[in-house]
């Protein structure tokens, strides 16, 4: 059974100093439904003139006006009155999302988005509580820090959590008194820009954010090439994450970088099983896979191998790609054509190096839709040396491996490049404390599996990138420190 869905009403120009502008070259570009291959959309597609007005009307928003001038206790009501918009047409983005993502409406109405509400309000209360010390230093002065807005702040958004991600980077920026510029995915632009609409309903001042659909060499390499832009926030892949570094440096632009992951999830002999099955199953295939942290080596302590597989392997099964729209829908559409053929890929190269298949294992099939669905996947037997053990597959592919000794899961669990994310499942307290403090992560579970709140920060280690973003941390990447000296001899 499908649920068949009347057009969508959002916005699809670009987005620059409180005005719906098409892009100056005339472009436009097709946003897709995952789930039915459909055309959902044309979009504006900008290039490096619209990043450059876009550039503009940031700087003059920070400089000068309205929001310049705007009292921290009023950015932090105004913060709060977008969350309040969020909420309130919480339906509606939940659903544009689904249908520009794939993703299960279920997570866009009762997980991304009410995270999304809880983000603006949370850094709406920090708005008023950002300020700089007396320093008591020798000699006859008075000395202070000031803590100020780095300035423009050029926002790069990944397709799995376009609203979510979003959040992470515009709440903080704007409560600390920076001006934003946004380029969403080419392949999910249209939250973005229905919420730079809900953003001018609530009174947030032109050019205070500023949302340019466009490509990643266009849109993205001249929003990190410009020189009016004073710092690039980053999500997406390890590859774009170093490009985005070199180009940075030619204007010597403040970035951070949350990209890709290879998350281990340890299961110790003495965890719960049916609870540590729960969240390997929610580690891998939350999201369809499309998460950054999500927990695509799974290791297995050898000798609860046989009975934790079977019981994962029993779960996987059941998990069924479905209409994205439909609420029971756990597993939905991947985002792209593109995207499918290259999980499918790494499935195939998983069976050709010798991992055993256990469940899933190609594309699948739902009835009355014509998109890109991917069975759930767990793989056995994967060996280290293995592709699908060293690489990101971004898709529901889980690669299974066991241990023996709580030294070598810990050894395994670091041989990676990639430090995002990892979990620990074991009721020996000692064990997890220890285990936690030697992985190189920088998130780690104990007995759980995605979970995240506005107050932690979240981060990676190694090539998962540097900076935090969530938290009291995530201001420091949108705050510089002023030093001064005053003479009183």
């Amino acid at each position: 059974m499908t649920t068949q869905q009347p057009a969508i009403a959002t916005p699809t120009k670009l987005f620059i100093n409180g005005k719906w502008e098409d892009a100056a070259s005339g472009k436009q570009f097709d946003t897709l439904n995952p789930a039915t291959g459909k055309v959902l959309a044309q979009v504006a597609e900008a290039d490096a003139a619209d990043v450059d007005r876009a550039v503009l009307a940031a700087r003059a928003a920070f400089e000068s006006g309205p929001w310049a001038s705007m009292a921290p206790a009023d950015r932090g009501k105004l913060l709060w009155k977008i969350a309040d918009l969020v909420e309130k047409n919480i339906d509606e983005l939940a659903r544009l999302e689904t249908l520009d993502n794939g993703k299960p409406i279920f997570e866009s109405r009762y997980v991304d988005l009410p995270f999304v509400v809880e983000v603006f309000q949370y850094y709406a209360g920090w708005a008023t509580k950002i300020h700089g010390e007396t320093v008591p230093v020798r000699g006859p002065f008075f000395n202070y820090t000031l803590r100020e807005p780095v300035g423009v702040v050029g926002a790069i958004i990944p397709w799995n959590f376009p609203m979510l991600m979003a959040s992470w980077k515009i709440a903080p920026a704007l409560a600390t008194g920076n001006t934003v510029v946004l380029k969403p995915a080419e392949q999910t632009p249209l939250t973005a820009l229905r919420f730079a609409e809900l953003c001018r309903e609530a009174g947030l001042p032109d050019g205070a954010l500023n949302v340019v659909p466009g490509f990643g060499p266009t849109a993205g390499g001249a929003l990190v090439r410009h020189a009016g832009v004073d710092k690039i926030a980053f999500t997406g892949s390890t590859e774009v994450g170093k490009l985005i570094m070199r180009e940075a440096a030619g204007t010597v632009k403040k970035v951070s970088l949350e990209l890709g992951g290879k998350s281990p999830n340890i299961v110790f002999a003495d965890a719960d099983l049916d609870a540590a099955v729960k969240g390997a199953h929610i580690g891998i295939f939350y999201g369809k896979g499309e998460v950054c942290a999500a927990g695509s080596r799974l290791f297995v302590e050898q000798s609860i191998h046989d009975k934790f597989m079977e019981k994962l392997v029993d779960r996987a099964n059941k998990t069924l790609p479905g209409d994205p729209l439909h609420p029971k829908t756990r597993l939905g559409a991947l985002v792209s054509c593109e995207q499918r053929d290259k999980v499918l890929a790494y499935i195939e190269s998983g069976k050709q190096e010798g991992a055993k298949l256990l469940a899933g294992g190609g594309a699948a099939k739902v009835e009355g839709m014509d998109g890109y669905f991917v069975q759930a996947t767990v793989f056995d037997n994967v060996r280290p040396e293995m592709k699908i053990a060293r690489e990101e597959i971004f898709g529901p592919v889980l690669s299974t491996l066991s241990f023996s000794s709580v030294d070598e899961a810990i050894e395994q669990a670091n041989a990676t490049s990639y430090g995002l994310a990892a979990a620990v499942w074991t009721s020996d307290v000692k064990k997890a404390h220890l285990t936690a403090r030697k992985l190189k992560a920088g998130t780690v579970w104990v007995n759980t599996y995605n979970n995240y709140d506005p107050a932690m920060p979240f981060g990676g280690y190694k090539m998962s990138g540097f900076g935090r973003e969530l938290g009291a941390h995530a201001l420091e990447l949108y705050t510089q420190i002023k030093s001064v000296w005053v003479n009183l001899g």
